[in-house]
C-alpha cells in the first residue's frame, strides 16, 4: 500500500491584498486519478478550500501529505524568550502567533505590528525580527538586519542550514521573506490541525510524530514543511514558477512514495541533541538534508530533472 493516497502542496503568500499570479497562493492536489492546480487570491479563501479538500479525503479514509512552503518552527529558545510556558515550545509559539496575528478576508494583516511586539518582549529593540516597509519602522522593528544573533537565539534553524538558500524565519519582508509567510501561515495551519473534523486524524511532522513517518492508523493527515528549491522544475514548466513548483513538489513526493523511499525523507540522520531541538521547537524541512536522498544532491537533481517528476 502506498504511504499516501494524495499529495497536497501549497505555495504560500504574505501579500497585503488579494493577489493572483506570481507571488500569490498556489496549490497542487495530486491523486491517483487526478491533478488539481489552483491559484487562490487570499489566505482566508485558501484556508477554506484546503480545509474542504482535507475533510473530504479524511471522511473517505484517504491519507494526505499536506506540505506548506514556509517555516513551521523557530530557532530553539523563541518560546522561552517570549515567556511562554505550559505547552511544547513549537505549540506555544504557534498559539501565541495565532493570538496576535489579525489576518483579514481581504489579506490585510498586522504581521509587522505583531513582529514589533515580539521584538519588544524578547529584546526591547529591533531584534530578532526585521524587514518592513518604511511606514512600519519603530523602536522595535527595523528595515535592515540587526546584529546579535547567536546568543539565546540563532539566526537560522538547523533545517535552514541543511537547505541551500533557505532564508531566516526572522526576515519579514523583501525577496525570500520566510518570516512574513510564517507569521501569516502558521495560524492557518494551526486552524487546520485543530479543525473539529481533522483534530483526531491530523498530526504535524515532526513535532507530533517524531522524526519518522507515522502509520496510517496514527495519522491520516500529515502536515509538513517543504522547500520548493530542493526540487528541480521540469523542462517546459508552466510560465508561472509558483504553479510549476507545487506541481513538481507533489510529483516528487508521489514518485518517492511509489518507488519506496518516501519514508526515508521523514528520517533525517541527526544527532540526539539536534533531534530533540528539531522535535520540540524548530521543525524540519521534508527532504533536507540532501544526503538522505537515494543519491547525492547533484545526482539527485539530475535524475529528478531527467524524469520530470510530473
Amino acid at each position: 500500500m502506498a504511504e499516501f493516497d494524495a499529495y497536497l502542496m501549497v505555495d504560500w503568500s504574505a501579500a497585503n491584498r488579494p493577489r493572483t499570479g506570481a507571488d500569490s497562493i498556489w496549490y497542487c492536489l495530486l491523486e491517483a486519478d487526478r491533478q488539481e492546480v489552483r491559484n487562490v487570491a487570499t489566505r482566508a479563501a485558501a484556508w477554506r478550500r484546503l480545509g474542504g479538500l482535507l475533510r473530504e479525503r479524511a471522511a473517505r479514509g484517504m491519507r494526505v501529505l499536506a506540505g506548506f512552503d514556509f517555516p513551521l518552527g523557530y530557532p530553539a529558545g523563541f518560546a522561552r524568550a517570549l515567556g511562554l510556558r505550559g505547552a511544547p515550545p513549537w505549540r506555544a509559539a504557534w498559539e501565541e502567533i495565532a493570538r496576535l496575528i489579525d489576518d483579514r478576508e481581504d489579506n490585510r494583516n498586522n504581521r509587522f505590528a505583531a513582529a514589533a511586539e515580539f521584538n519588544r518582549r524578547i529584546s526591547g529593540r529591533a531584534f530578532p525580527f526585521w524587514g518592513c516597509p518604511r511606514g512600519a519602522v519603530s523602536d522595535t522593528l527595523a528595515m535592515t538586519r540587526p546584529g546579535g544573533y547567536g546568543g539565546e537565539l540563532a539566526e537560522y534553524r538547523l533545517a535552514d542550514r541543511a537547505a541551500p538558500g533557505a532564508q531566516p524565519v526572522w526576515k519579514l519582508c523583501y525577496a525570500g521573506s520566510a518570516g512574513g509567510q510564517a507569521l501569516t501561515g502558521i495560524p492557518r495551519v494551526l486552524a487546520l490541525r485543530d479543525d473539529p473534523v481533522l483534530a483526531t486524524v491530523a498530526r504535524v511532522w515532526p513535532f507530533e510524530t517524531g522524526l519518522c513517518l507515522p502509520s496510517r492508523r496514527e495519522a491520516l493527515i500529515v502536515f509538513a514543511e517543504v522547500y520548493p528549491s530542493l526540487t528541480p522544475l521540469p523542462p517546459g514548466a508552466t510560465p508561472c514558477k509558483d504553479a510549476a513548483q507545487v506541481r513538481a513538489l507533489a510529483g516528487r513526493f508521489a514518485r518517492a512514495g511509489a518507488e519506496g523511499w518516501l519514508k526515508r525523507l521523514f528520517e533525517p540522520p541527526l544527532e540526539a541533541a539536534d533531534r530533540a531541538r528539531v522535535i520540540e521547537a524548530e521543525g524540519w524541512i521534508l527532504g533536507a538534508p540532501s544526503g538522505i536522498f537515494p543519491c547525492g544532491r547533484r545526482s539527485f537533481l539530475a535524475v529528478a530533472g531527467a524524469r520530470g517528476f510530473r
